[in-house]
């Protein structure tokens, strides 16, 4: 189990660096957007591939921060059901859904989507905007996207893996939960 710890950490940094890094390009992505509009606005100057890198970089937000965004555990769950279980059936919620459905998407998408991005690259596609980005770019951000995002499905299995037979703490036991309201002030 220690290996299998030893490994779930490394994604877990791995993700964790990535996630910080792409945080940057959402700077990136209001200069450009502000760039943008004041040259079109400003000077009547346009440019579908400034516009392009604006939806470039939101892919690169989206896809490769997933696998970060899991790992803190900020994910979209239904509340309903998990608050009402245990700990414990909290763990094995996320370990089923991961096996039946993360896992599987996550590796569908990758295997499907590789295909599209090697011919992209092989073409040299490019868009069919005048003066449009290489498509290839964009396109291989879903595979590494989805492999980020599988690798911290991973990660997250080992954990609650290693809660589940006490080989580790669980950490959301600790956790307070949402902090009540003091007696003297009002929400």
């Amino acid at each position: 189990m220690n290996l299998l710890m030893s490994c779930s950490a490394l994604i877990d940094g791995l993700n964790q660096r990535v996630g910080r890094s792409v945080r940057w390009l959402i700077l990136a992505m209001v200069v450009v957007c502000a760039a943008t509009a004041m040259m079109r606005y400003l000077f009547n100057v346009g440019s579908n591939a400034w516009l392009e890198v604006q939806w470039y970089l939101f892919a690169a937000v989206f896809l490769l921060g997933a696998g970060d965004t899991l790992r803190r555990n900020e994910h979209i769950r239904i509340d309903i059901l998990s608050q009402r279980l245990t700990r414990r059936g909290q763990a094995w919620v996320d370990i089923i859904g991961t096996v039946l459905f993360l896992v599987p998407m996550a590796t569908i998408i990758i295997v499907l989507s590789w295909p599209m991005v090697t011919a992209s690259y092989l073409q040299g596609e490019v868009s069919s905007d005048a003066g449009g980005l290489l498509r290839w770019p964009v396109k291989l951000l879903i595979p590494a996207g989805f492999a980020l995002l599988l690798l911290q499905g991973l990660s997250e299995l080992i954990k609650k893996a290693a809660i589940l037979t006490g080989h580790s703490p669980d950490p959301a036991a600790s956790d307070p939960g949402p902090a009540s309201p003091t007696a003297g002030g009002a929400l």
